[in-house]
């Protein structure tokens, strides 16, 4: 009887702790830890999701490894913090302006999307 509520309680907590997980693997947030504090909400964003709509193939226009004659290079899709840092010390682009520029830029392009604060960082 011990084995049986055993296996009963070992199965109730993969249901209810791993297979959640599982539902929402594509459910992120673009979070960058190399914010300390954040003035708004991270905003959700679903990867897959948001390229289908899109009709994005590739990693550009998000993702790219530098800029070559005024044009994005694709390279391996790295963290916007891996190359932009929140206070430069250069005249290079600032973590939050690379963000917004990626996003809002390519959303007022397409004319889709959300461009207002709110829009993305949802409270």
């Amino acid at each position: 009887m011990k084995k049986c509520i055993t296996l009963m309680l070992a199965l109730a907590a993969v249901v209810v702790f791993i297979l959640p997980a599982f539902c929402q693997e594509d459910i992120t947030e673009i979070k960058d830890p190399a914010f300390q504090t954040l003035k708004r909400p991270a905003v959700p964003f679903m990867h897959d999701e948001h390229n289908e709509k899109a009709g994005l193939d590739g990693c550009l226009p998000c993702h790219h490894e530098g800029m070559e004659n005024g044009e994005f290079v694709e390279g391996d899709p790295a963290k916007c913090a891996d190359c932009h840092e929140v206070a430069p010390t250069d005249d290079s682009t600032d973590l939050k302006t690379a963000y917004h520029q990626q996003c809002i830029q390519c959303h007022e392009d397409a004319a889709k999307g959300p461009v207002a604060c709110g829009e993305c960082h949802v409270k």
